[in-house]
């Protein structure tokens, strides 16, 4: 007996669902078969996949597989796929929430208030930041500088520690020494002003990423993703000094080079 009968629909699917109904065996291992792709899937999602829309394609198999097996009355396997496809959501939510936080966080530095006009930095303010930074490499020292562009980071001052002091070399070297109550998190700057010390930012979850890159990188990265902002980052382990600009992170060989960097993303 077929599972249900309409007579609008094509005759080759009215074909097979009668093939179904008449071959047991056939029906009974497919629908066995299906089973195991449904619990493939799940853990294939957990292993492998994060990305928004390499799981929508998995939603859309699923739900594929579900009418497949309510046409043609594969029962245990229809059963099975009422749960599977209410864990997929579950799980969808799991696995993006990380990129939802970010999609939220970028909504609202777009909404934030943001500045009329780029508060530029003075040379000095430069050179400044470019001797701070290559000093603490040449000792390991980590640090995370981050310049603020048009979209505000207030979301990010406002939970730090505020300083909103003039910039120079010996404050950023004592912000971040080993020591130092402030050398965790990153120096958020201003214009001339470091407004903030000890400033925790959102990880990347970027997965080219080399496992092996530190918190202090992503954070790096995480915080150029959502915003205009430049971050610069002093490995402890190497001293290597990398800039994180939209989503990427580049390596600084020396104080000329970052020096140029500076002075074309600030616009001197």
């Amino acid at each position: 007996m077929t599972f249900f009968a309409n007579e609008s629909w094509p005759n080759w699917l009215q074909d097979i669902n009668e093939f179904f109904s008449k071959h047991t065996y056939a029906r009974v291992f497919i629908d066995a078969y299906l089973v195991f792709l449904a619990v493939s899937f799940i853990v294939f999602l957990f292993l492998k996949f994060k990305k928004a829309a390499i799981l929508l394609v998995f939603g859309m198999a699923i739900g594929l597989i579900y009418m497949i097996s309510y046409f043609c009355n594969f029962t245990l396997a229809l059963n099975i796929y009422k749960y599977v496809f209410t864990g997929y959501l579950i799980i969808l939510c799991v696995i993006l929430a990380p990129e939802l936080r970010r999609a939220l966080e970028t909504k609202r530095g777009d909404n934030a208030q943001k500045h009329e006009l780029v508060i530029s930095q003075t040379q000095s303010t430069i050179e400044a930041i470019v001797d701070a930074v290559f000093s603490m490499s040449q000792v390991k020292v980590g640090a995370l500088i981050t310049v603020e562009q048009h979209i505000s980071l207030e979301q990010y001052s406002s939970r730090a520690i505020a300083l909103n002091s003039d910039i120079s070399k010996e404050l950023l070297e004592q912000i971040f020494i080993k020591d130092s109550p402030l050398h965790d998190g990153g120096v958020i700057i201003r214009g001339n002003k470091i407004v903030c010390a000890a400033a925790y930012y959102t990880l990347t979850q970027d997965p080219s990423l080399d496992k092996t890159v530190g918190s202090r990188h992503r954070a790096g990265v995480g915080i150029s993703e959502i915003t205009d902002s430049l971050t610069i980052i002093v490995s402890e382990e190497t001293g290597k000094v990398h800039v994180a600009f939209q989503g990427n992170m580049i390596e600084m060989a020396s104080k000329s080079d970052l020096a140029d960097y500076l002075s074309t993303y600030l616009g001197r």
